[in-house]
């Protein structure tokens, strides 16, 4: 849904849920160039702190513009901030929830800031942090 600036309300949220994939890995790998092993590589990741291999982090973030560009404040939005904290790994197969909240408005900017979180299906956050995003009503 494409909101209006002055349609959105302060703690409106959004979200969507993604279930991570090994393609999903590898395509975020080969469109980034990050074959970092951890992601890529079973033996490697084995011996590393996880014992598995993981998502990687900005594969997760992704999810959370998802949810800024399509659902809330949705489409004519630009990113201008994003601050994220990555809390726990993301391992294939876990379904990603990524949510945002409306903190704060700026009327004459059209600016607005959200808290941005996105936990597992068994409820851990994962990330964690702020967006700034403009509208661009026309």
């Amino acid at each position: 849904m494409a909101y209006r600036f002055d349609e959105i309300q302060i703690g409106q949220k959004a979200s969507l849920s993604k279930t991570i994939t090994e393609a999903d890995i590898y395509a975020f790998a080969g469109i980034t160039g990050d074959f970092n092993p951890v992601h890529v590589d079973a033996e490697f990741a084995k011996k590393t702190i996880f014992k598995e291999r993981i998502a990687h982090g900005l594969l997760t973030a992704g999810l959370i513009s998802a949810v800024l560009g399509t659902k809330l404040p949705g489409p004519n939005s630009v990113y201008l901030k994003q601050e994220l904290e990555f809390t726990a790994p993301v391992r294939i197969g876990d379904t990603i929830t990524a949510e945002v909240e409306v903190m704060e408005k700026k009327p004459e900017k059209k600016i607005l800031r959200l808290r941005t979180i996105a936990f597992n299906q068994k409820g851990d956050t994962v990330l964690k942090g702020e967006a700034v995003i403009k509208k661009l009503d026309s």
